[in-house]
């Protein structure tokens, strides 16, 4: 199955995080670190991982998390919203400026911005603790459908992300009605040329250097085999089946 190389990427609508559940771990480093990481932002907001930053341990340590997402993803947001402020772009959702701001292949300014921001949101929700391994539900069938197993999957999922040049993502999405794999480069998005995405991994250096150096392959591998949320998966092939936006990062709450 061949692999699509793309180049640009953005989304419809509000990027809503998910809400804890009442079983959400007390941790006062966590809460601690919210504060002094940056100064709040304006129009948009950081959106918190699906569980404590010492979580994903021991695959994805909890400095990594204070970096990536107390620091880049935070930047991400300041950044935005220095941008778009009194301009059109203001009133509008993260989805629409993505897409806006993709300007057809020419990106303005906002566009890289907006673009990682959404991507973040989703990367964060695609693990959970004591993620990875093969899937259950119909992305299992689907997998074995389309890919020819699920080892087959592995493979190319691990190649895509492998062999993107540079910084950027690989995505399984769910493209005419079937499973595919996608990667783009910095801040583009599948949801620009009306791919669903359901899965994705960062391989921007800054996701793995400080747990895995230059190891990339080890870092997709972890990823696969101890990081991705099948549920969150399984929930956006769901909405994507019910003909409900998918370009939400969020998974429904129960």
């Amino acid at each position: 199955m061949a692999m699509a190389a793309v180049t640009g990427a953005r989304c419809l609508l509000p990027v809503p995080s998910l809400r804890f559940s009442k079983a959400r771990p007390s941790n006062a480093n966590f809460l601690k670190l919210k504060l002094p990481l940056g100064a709040p932002v304006a129009k948009f907001d950081l959106k918190d991982p699906p569980y404590p930053l010492d979580a994903l341990e021991p695959h994805m340590s909890k400095e990594t998390l204070e970096f990536h997402w107390g620091k880049h993803h935070r930047a991400y947001v300041n950044n935005l919203n220095g941008q778009i402020e009194n301009s059109d772009l203001e009133r509008n959702t993260l989805e629409e400026i993505v897409q806006s701001s993709y300007n057809n292949g020419n990106p303005t300014p906002a566009f890289n911005n907006a673009g990682q921001i959404w991507n973040h949101d989703f990367f964060w929700q695609s693990m959970k603790p004591g993620g990875g391994g093969p899937p259950t539900g119909e992305v299992a069938e689907l997998i074995n459908r389309d890919f020819g197993s699920y080892d087959n999957f592995v493979k190319e999922f691990k190649a895509a992300g492998a062999t993107q040049f540079g910084s950027g993502w690989a995505w399984l999405v769910l493209k005419n009605g079937k499973l595919a794999i996608e990667k783009t480069p910095n801040a583009v998005t599948p949801i620009l040329w009306g791919s669903i995405p359901l899965l994705v991994v960062d391989v921007w250096e800054h996701a793995y250097y400080l747990d895995f150096q230059n190891r990339r392959p080890d870092y997709l591998s972890t990823f696969v085999n101890d990081l991705i949320s099948w549920d969150a998966v399984n929930e956006r092939l769901a909405r994507a089946k019910a003909s409900v936006n998918l370009s939400t990062p969020s998974i429904p709450e129960s």
